[in-house]
């Protein structure tokens, strides 16, 4: 048991111990910036969005599903994660920068909320040049929800695009639920489908503009029957 007595035994330990955590750190680390432990999403089916309950922001509320917003003419649609989130925020100015051409294709631009807390919606507006609805149960963001909780702060991903929103101008606040994921959709009218689904993998994972259009170009707005005498 002498070499209990020896100093050099105890720096060899915790060298050996600070080498061991520093590697699992790095481990961790590397893991955390893989999509091994992301949740996978589930895809959502026509069927199901067509019966999520949406609400009015207004004072007296109007509930109606939601395949109204599409049925007729398609639609592009963003479940946003947090309107106080300054990357929930770039996104919505990213999609209403396409709003003219969807304009032009007739398509309608909407977004939906989980939540109305105080201003947040309101001050959210300035960003997002279309309509906005209340989803209070989470509906747009399942069928099954997927939450990116404090693992996000240590993805490079995540700090890359803190850094775009940043220098593109953007800022926010902390108000709210923001770890259930949003998502963008492309429905076409009737019963076209859903001809985009994107799924935020990570806080601030934006939607691809150029395959937004793309996939709005493919809507067939409904033509209505003439009645017959």
């Amino acid at each position: 048991m002498s070499f209990l007595q020896d100093p050099s035994f105890f720096t060899m330990g915790m060298w050996s111990i600070g080498a061991g955590a520093l590697g699992a750190a790095a481990v961790a680390l590397l893991l955390a910036n893989t999509d091994v432990f992301l949740s996978k999403p589930q895809k959502a089916t026509l069927e199901y969005l067509e019966d999520i309950d949406l609400k009015t922001l207004e004072k007296e509320p109007r509930t109606f599903k939601a395949k109204e917003l599409w049925e007729k003419n398609g639609a592009v649609i963003m479940a946003v994660r947090r309107p106080g989130c300054f990357l929930c925020r770039e996104e919505a100015a990213d999609l209403s920068s396409l709003k003219p051409r969807l304009d032009e294709l007739g398509i309608p631009l909407y977004a939906v909320v989980k939540e109305q807390i105080g201003t947040e919606v309101q001050d959210f507006q300035p960003y997002f040049k279309g309509e906005i609805f209340l989803d209070d149960k989470k509906k747009f963001y399942g069928p099954q929800r997927r939450k990116m909780m404090f693992m996000g702060f240590i993805r490079l991903g995540v700090w890359y695009n803190f850094f775009r929103a940043r220098n593109g101008g953007f800022s926010g606040n902390l108000d709210g639920e923001g770890f259930i994921l949003g998502g963008v959709f492309v429905l076409g009218s009737g019963k076209q489908g859903i001809l985009l689904e994107h799924r935020e993998k990570e806080f601030g994972d934006k939607v691809n503009q150029v395959s937004v259009l793309e996939a709005a170009r493919k809507i067939k707005p409904q033509t209505s029957v003439p009645e017959k005498n």
